[in-house]
C-alpha cells in the first residue's frame, strides 16, 4: 500500500476494514517517525467514524465507507506531513478524566501536568473547606477545572494573558458545568489578583528556552509560543512567579510550579530566597523532576 490515497480507498473500488486501515496507517506513521503510531491511528480513525476509540475493537472487521476514508485520509496527511498534534486534529484532549476542547490558542494539556494536580490535591486535604485557589496561566483551563471538579467547595480563580485562551477555558468550564466554580481573569502574572491571598497557587508556565526551539518536536510549532517559551533562558516567567508568590499566599498556603527537570533545583532555591519554606521537588510518572512545591510560613 504505497500512498495514503490508496489507504483511504479514494479512486478505487476496494473495501477496507477498520483493522486494515489501522494496520496501514500504523505502518505509515511509524515510517514518518511518529512516537505513538498505533495510538494516533486509532484516535484519528475513531474520530473520523464518530466513535469512541474502544469501539474500534468490536468493529475491526467492519468496512469503512468512502466518505469516512476521505476524512481519515485528510487527517493522516495533516498528522504525518504537517505534524499536526492529534489533539488539535480532534479538537479535544482528555485530562484528569475531563474532556477538554483544545485549539491552536492553548497549550494541549500533557499527562505530566497531572503530577501538579495530584500534588495540589494532596495539599488541600479538608473536603469541607472553601479553599481559595489560583491557576496562573490557565490556557485550556485544565488545572483549574480539574481542581474545581475535585474540590467543589473551593473558589478557583484562573488567569491568562491571552483573551483567546480564556475563551477556550470558559467554554470548557461551561461544557463541564463548572462555570460557577471558576472565575476567569485576563492579565499577566499576578496583576489580575493583586491584594488577594490564596491557599494554593498552581501554574504550568512557559518554561522552554527560545534558543532551543529548533530542537523541539515539530508538533510544538502548532501551539502558541506564549505558552511555551520562557525567554532566552526559560526563566522569564518562572523567576517572577517564584519571587512574587509570598505576597499572594495565605499563611500556610502552597505554591506549585511545573517546569523542565533541569530547572527544578534552581527554582527551588529561588522559592527559599523568596521567603517560602519546605521546598520539595516532585517527580512525574517517568521519574523526572517535574513540579516544585513550597509553603508560605505560618502566621
Amino acid at each position: 500500500m504505497g500512498a495514503s490515497a490508496n489507504a483511504s480507498g479514494a479512486g478505487g473500488d476496494r473495501v477496507w476494514t477498520v483493522l486494515e486501515l489501522l494496520k496501514w496507517t500504523t505502518d505509515h506513521f511509524a515510517s514518518k517517525g511518529l512516537e505513538t503510531p498505533r495510538l494516533d491511528a486509532e484516535l484519528l480513525l475513531a474520530h473520523a467514524l464518530g466513535l469512541r476509540r474502544l469501539d474500534l475493537y468490536i468493529r475491526y472487521e467492519e468496512p469503512v465507507s468512502p466518505d469516512v476514508r476521505a476524512r481519515y485520509r485528510a487527517l493522516i496527511g495533516q498528522r504525518a506531513n504537517e505534524r499536526m498534534p492529534v489533539s488539535l486534529l480532534m479538537g479535544q484532549k482528555e485530562f484528569w478524566s475531563l474532556n477538554l476542547k483544545v485549539t491552536g490558542d492553548v497549550l494541549t494539556p500533557r499527562p505530566d501536568t497531572e503530577t501538579l494536580v495530584e500534588a495540589a490535591l494532596a495539599r488541600l486535604p479538608d473536603a469541607e473547606r472553601g479553599y481559595e485557589i489560583l491557576d496562573l496561566g490557565t490556557g485550556s483551563g485544565a488545572i483549574a477545572l480539574a481542581l474545581a471538579r475535585e474540590k467543589p467547595r473551593a473558589q478557583v480563580t484562573a488567569t491568562d494573558l491571552s483573551p483567546r485562551a480564556l475563551a477556550v477555558a470558559e467554554e470548557n468550564a461551561a461544557t463541564l458545568g463548572l462555570s460557577d466554580s471558576v472565575n476567569f481573569l485576563e492579565g499577566s502574572l499576578f496583576e489580575p489578583v493583586l491584594g488577594r491571598r490564596f491557599d494554593l497557587i498552581a501554574s504550568n508556565p512557559p518554561y522552554l528556552m527560545r534558543g532551543k526551539a529548533g530542537e523541539l518536536a515539530p508538533e510544538l510549532a502548532h501551539e502558541p509560543d506564549v505558552a511555551l517559551f520562557g525567554g532566552d533562558d526559560g526563566y522569564s516567567v518562572l523567576r517572577p512567579l517564584a519571587e512574587g508568590a509570598l505576597s499572594q499566599l495565605a499563611p500556610e498556603g502552597w505554591l506549585l510550579l511545573e517546569l523542565d527537570p533541569s530547572q527544578a533545583e534552581t527554582v527551588a532555591g529561588w522559592l527559599e530566597e523568596g521567603g517560602l519554606v519546605e521546598p520539595e521537588i516532585l517527580k512525574d510518572l517517568a521519574g523526572r523532576p517535574r513540579v516544585v512545591a513550597a509553603r508560605c510560613p505560618g502566621p
